[in-house]
């Protein structure tokens, strides 16, 4: 898994990069990225592009100088934290946490 960031001249954005390898996606066949920056909505998640490596990636605009909080949804059922993440926080369920990128 990992993160890549591009923040752009112009205006106070940067496109962030989510890759997930294939060896990391437990056999999904889908996958979803979910967080702060789409209030968690999971009727409505951004879904990752499945590469012919096997791998799932997805690019979107942030604002910069932000962090939000994020975790990838596997087939709808398993939630995990990007091993790449710049940090992880409580998430207030018990002792799970999520994953963190910093902008």
């Amino acid at each position: 898994m990992s993160l890549k960031k591009q923040y752009l001249k112009s205006k106070p954005v940067c496109k962030v990069t989510f890759l997930m390898k294939k060896d990391d996606s437990f056999g999904a066949g889908r996958v979803d990225l979910l967080g702060e920056f789409n209030n968690w909505n999971t009727a409505e998640p951004i879904s990752m592009k499945k590469l012919k490596n096997g791998s799932f990636k997805v690019t979107i605009d942030l604002p910069a100088e932000k962090e939000f909080q994020f975790k990838y949804l596997l087939d709808g059922e398993k939630w995990v934290n990007d091993a790449g993440a710049d940090k992880y926080v409580g998430s207030g369920l018990g002792t799970e946490e999520n994953s963190v990128v910093l902008l």
